[in-house]
C-alpha cells in the first residue's frame, strides 16, 4: 500500500498588483492556517518521505512550514499542472517511498482527488490536505478510483 498526500497551497495575497501570480507571498490568514493545519498533521503522524511541490511562492512557503523531516523535490510543471501531468508524475514517483505529498494549485490538486477517489468530492480549499491511501504495490500500477480517502482536513474544519 501507498499513501499520498495532496495539499492545497495555504491563502495568499491576492489583491497586490506588485506580485504576478507565480511571486504572490502567503497572506497573514494563510500563514496563521498552515501553521494551525501543520500542528493537526502532526498529530495525525504526517511523516512523507518526499515532498513534491509546485515551484510558486506560495507552494513552496507552505511546504516549508509543515514542519517534518523529509526530502523536497520542486517541480516547475505542477504550476498549472493538468491532471494528466498529475497522473502521470505519480507513476514514477521513487518507488522507495511509501508515502508522498503532493503541494500544488487548483484546480488540479482537487481534479486528481477525485480521480485517485473515484469521486466528485473533492473543491480543495487554500491549506485543505487530503490523505488517499492507495491499494497498490508501486506507484506506476496508481489507476483512476484505486484510492481511498483516510482524511481531509482544512483550516475551516479545524476551527
Amino acid at each position: 500500500m501507498r499513501s499520498i498526500y495532496l495539499i492545497r497551497h495555504a491563502d495568499s495575497n491576492q489583491n497586490n498588483p506588485s506580485y504576478s501570480d507565480f511571486d504572490r507571498p502567503l497572506s497573514d490568514k494563510g500563514l496563521k492556517d498552515v501553521a494551525l493545519v501543520a500542528n493537526e498533521l502532526a498529530n495525525l503522524n504526517f511523516n512523507p518521505q518526499l515532498i513534491i511541490c509546485s515551484t510558486s511562492e506560495r507552494t513552496v512557503t507552505t511546504a516549508k512550514l509543515i514542519p517534518t523531516c523529509t526530502s523536497y523535490l520542486f517541480d516547475s510543471s505542477v504550476y498549472e499542472a493538468s491532471l494528466d501531468y498529475l497522473v502521470a508524475l505519480i507513476n514514477c514517483f521513487p518507488e522507495k517511498h511509501q508515502e508522498i505529498a503532493l503541494v500544488g494549485h487548483n484546480p488540479s490538486i482537487s481534479l486528481f482527488a477525485n480521480y485517485l477517489t473515484g469521486e466528485n468530492n473533492y473543491s480543495m480549499s487554500p491549506c485543505h490536505v487530503v490523505k488517499i491511501n492507495l491499494e497498490v504495490d508501486n506507484w506506476s500500477e496508481t489507476i483512476q478510483g484505486i484510492g481511498t480517502e483516510i482524511y481531509s482536513i482544512s483550516p475551516e474544519t479545524l476551527s
